[in-house]
């Protein structure tokens, strides 16, 4: 395997083990980021076996995982007015703008903060654990950006997620024991 099939194949285990995408959506991804030297139909040959290999391992997870605990958490914050979006975009300035689409979706004045993890978070969280949660206000105020984000702390503190947040607007949420486990 040469170096960009071994990118690929890496992003294949990322994408499988992340638990957001189907079989057809992998292989539409991976034809978006294949070269001229890979071997598209061994590469596409991998998503399967480590399909099957998640599927294996879930058989010894949790009947709720920190994953299930932590939708629930974004469920109450969006009943609760905060637009709670996970694998938001690849990236911090993609999650912003997946959370404008949301918040303009959404009835008017329904949301007044926000919060949400990218995909970069998502692979971190796979590879090493923990998730950092970005957070704020619809307003470009930092005081109710402040309580946007003591009440995403609460909330995961009550799911019973350790939590690590220095309590200012220039740091994100951490959630530093979280183990990455989201069922296919």
């Amino acid at each position: 395997m040469n170096e960009d099939e071994r990118y690929v194949a890496n992003s294949i285990r990322l994408w499988v083990w992340s638990g957001f995408y189907t079989v057809e959506e992998m292989t539409d991804m991976v034809d978006d980021i294949l070269e001229d030297d890979c071997d598209d139909e061994m590469l596409k040959g991998l998503i399967e076996p480590e399909l099957q290999n998640k599927r294996d391992q879930q058989k010894t997870w949790p009947t709720v995982t920190p994953c299930d605990r932590l939708d629930s958490v974004f469920e109450q914050l969006h009943e609760a007015g905060i637009c709670a979006l996970g694998n938001a975009g690849y990236t911090m300035s993609e999650g912003f703008t997946e959370i404008a689409e949301a918040v303009h979706d959404a009835p008017e004045g329904h949301y007044h903060g926000f919060c949400f993890y990218h995909g970069q978070d998502v692979e971190r969280a796979i590879e090493e654990g923990g998730l950092m949660i970005a957070f704020g206000a619809m307003a470009d105020d930092p005081e109710h950006s402040l309580r946007v984000a003591r009440h995403i702390v609460d909330a995961l503190q009550a799911a019973g997620f350790d939590v690590a947040w220095d309590g200012t607007i220039e740091q994100r949420i951490d959630l530093p024991g979280f183990q990455w486990l989201r069922r296919s």
